[in-house]
Order: structure tokens, then sequence, then C-alpha cells
């Protein structure tokens, strides 16, 4: 994965005994209202190794063209455009492709059509989960990033309402949801990506929530591994918390979404929510 647009960060305070850096320490607390959740890779590890099938897809597409550039140097450029718009919808990222085709000279499909590609060979790789999930064949906490469902029953309880926005397709967002068991926490505030691109964004959703509530900045609070429910959050003034998982199960943070977050603006980083209890404590959450 390309690090090279972001910068890397030095280790800043960490609440004592714990995993959790305090990015900026001077955070507002105790005024947490509404949270709004990323989908993938923050609570739901069933897409985990997405990239490892929509960048091999969209070099191969590129390669098709004959340019005699090589896979090498498609699998770099691929990969620095796919991973700038992950947290966006997906169809960003094949609107992207569709204009490196058109770059060379060949006659691009619609970008809903690659999205539909995509999409199938995914559906080849988490199809058994879902279907193992859906049968109860396979344990919801197989697919929940750590210490998810404390986080949110602590958050049920205080009466904190909770919203899961996400750049996957809505359908996909409500049944994987399901599935996980994560569908009481959120009731109707579910959000995902639409074929009419330009009427969703998690920008979008966000500022409606703030509209709808009368919300004023540490009210809100968002929690994601991407940065645009970071960048999101901050630009009304809310509190952000990044979820730099290690979605390959391992219980180190990812380094590089680390400096991604900061750099986003999030305000405390954690690798997952095994330290749910603490966070909350932290954020003050009764």
């Amino acid at each position: 994965m390309d690090t090279s647009r972001f910068e890397t960060y030095p280790r800043s305070q960490f609440l004592p005994d714990t995993d959790i850096e305090l990015v900026h320490p001077d955070t507002v607390r105790g005024r947490i209202q509404h949270c709004l959740f990323d989908f993938d890779g923050t609570l739901s590890l069933i897409r985990a190794g997405w990239q490892d099938v929509m960048i091999p897809m969209m070099v191969q597409v590129l390669a098709d063209i004959g340019t005699g550039e090589t896979e090498e140097e498609l699998a770099a450029l691929v990969t620095e455009f796919v991973t700038r718009l992950t947290g966006k919808q997906t169809i960003y990222q094949m609107i992207e492709l569709a204009q490196q085709v058109s770059l060379r000279g060949a006659a691009p499909l619609d970008p809903l059509e690659y999205k539909r590609q995509y999409l199938d060979l995914l559906w080849e790789r988490i199809g058994d989960r879902v279907r193992g999930l859906e049968a109860g064949e396979l344990h919801p906490e197989a697919y929940l990033v750590p210490g998810s469902r404390r986080l949110l029953d602590r958050l049920a309880a205080a009466g904190v309402t909770m919203y899961l926005a996400s750049g996957t397709d809505l359908p996909y967002v409500q049944n994987e949801a399901r599935v996980l068991g994560l569908t009481p926490y959120f009731g109707d505030h579910i959000y995902g990506a639409l074929d009419d691109y330009k009427s969703f964004s998690k920008k979008m959703v966000i500022e409606r929530i703030i509209q709808q509530h009368g919300l004023h900045g540490p009210e809100f609070c968002a929690w994601g591994d991407g940065y645009v429910e970071i960048e999101d959050a901050k630009a009304v003034g809310g509190v952000a918390v990044g979820v730099a998982t290690d979605e390959t199960g391992g219980r180190q943070l990812n380094e590089w979404k680390r400096n991604r977050l900061i750099q986003a603006g999030a305000d405390l980083i954690i690798p997952d929510f095994r330290e749910a209890d603490a966070v909350l404590d932290y954020l003050g959450v009764p």
C-alpha cells in the first residue's frame, strides 16, 4: 500500500496503562449525544481483504489496453488512487478507473459496470462468510472488530443515538449488519452508497444529524478507520476517534491507518475496541 502521501507522526500521549493514543488531549469530553460509525474495517471484518480483489481487477483492465506499462507500474498507480479514495463510495474508485482508461486512449465502460464486476469478484471471496453467518454456521464475533459489541452496548445504555454510514452499497450494509447482529443498535439509522451516488455521502448524513438535533460540536462523535468520517466530523466541530484496525486479525494497530487518521484530524487513535470501557470513560460516556 502506498504510504507516500501520508506523513509519519511521532507517538503522542497515551491514556495511562492503555493503547489509547491521545492525539489531542484538549478534546472536549462528557458531551457526546450522537455517534456515527463507519462499517467496513471499523465494526465489520466481513469484507477484509477487499483491496486484494479491487486492485488486481483494475490492473487487468488497464493492462488489457496494451500501453506497454508494466504490471508493477499499473499496480502502483491503481494502489495510489484506490487508497486515496478509500472511505468514499466505491463508485468514486470506479470513476477514477474509467478516467484512467480514457487517458490511455480506450473507451471505458460505465463506472457502474466496473463496480458490478468488482462486486461479483468480491462476492466470490466473501460469499461463504455471509452465507455462514446467515446459516448460523459462523459466529458473528469472528467477523466483528474485537470489543465492538461492548462499546455499542455501553453507548446504547447511556442513551447515545447511533448511526451507521458506509461507502458500501446500502443493501449489503443492511444485510451484513443484520447477520452480525448489529441492526438493533442502529435501527433505521443505517446508510450506504446508492447508484445515484450524488444523493449520499457521509458528510450529508453528518450534516443532517447536526441540523435535525441541533447539536453543537462535541455533542457529536464519529468512529472510523477512514479519513472521510474523521474529516467530516472535525468539520462540524465533533469528536473523532480513529480506529486503526489490523483487519488481518492481529492485535497491533495498522500504522498506515494511524498516520492517515491523524492527518485527517483524529482526536484519539485506538487499535480496536478491546479497551471500550477505558475509551468511553475517558470520553465521559456514563
